[in-house]
């Protein structure tokens, strides 16, 4: 049976939100991949890589599994009415809705989060609760069939994770031995816990301009 699968693509996603689990959930036996915006065609990531929309809200199919990556243009989608209504419309036909990063952001203003266990980037973590969320600090959480991912590399971890609960652990074990992964990094920076202090305040002055965007924009979904 074919497992309709779509990821959100958006003007300045992260591309390695969308493309880390997308590259595990394919693997799954009968998978069919979509990208959903607005309208296809192609759209730019934040780093500049383009990727190609193939279907546009008004002609995707039902989905089995939603997933809303996360990134820069997150922003923007908090208060965009066709991509929130869109989630509103998928989710209850969903076996699963997921998100990676920033994007679990987006599924709190479709209102999607409320009285659920969820988790993000670790620059935004402290959003979930205004949105209704339970927040929780790992790596994946799931509660229900809900699966939410921390930040940007978590998409995989997340995506292996509901291949097992889909296909079964062996199943995911030989997608995580096919593409290696097998996580070594030269440097343990990877958190804000292990991160030396003048690196994290370095990056977190990068992105104060828009945290503090998205902040207010929080501010103003919550405030409905």
């Amino acid at each position: 049976m074919t497992i309709e699968i779509g990821l959100l693509l958006f003007p300045d996603v992260q591309q390695l939100d969308l493309t880390g689990p997308y590259e595990v959930l394919a693997g799954l036996p009968c998978a069919r991949m979509h990208l959903v915006a607005a309208q296809t065609g192609p759209v730019r990531a934040s780093t500049g890589l383009t990727l190609l929309a193939t279907t546009d809200f008004g002609t995707c199919p039902q989905l089995d599994i939603i997933c809303v990556p996360g990134g820069g243009g997150v922003n923007a989608l908090l208060r965009d009415p066709a991509v929130l209504d869109f989630l509103r419309r998928q989710a209850p036909g969903a076996r699963y809705v997921t998100s990676v990063c920033t994007g679990a952001l987006v599924l709190g203003a479709a209102g999607l989060l409320r009285g659920k266990r969820a988790t993000t980037h670790w620059n935004a973590h402290h959003l979930l609760s205004p949105l209704g969320a339970i927040p929780v600090q790992a790596r994946v959480v799931q509660d229900g069939n809900l699966f939410t991912g921390g930040g940007v590399t978590a998409g995989i971890d997340f995506a292996l994770a509901l291949v097992a609960e889909i296909a079964g652990p062996a199943a995911a074990q030989a997608i995580q031995l096919g593409l290696e992964y097998a996580p070594a990094p030269p440097f343990d920076s990877g958190s804000p816990e292990t991160a030396p202090p003048d690196i994290l305040a370095a990056v977190r002055a990068k992105t104060a301009a828009t945290r503090q965007a998205r902040e207010a924009l929080v501010a103003e979904v919550a405030a409905g």
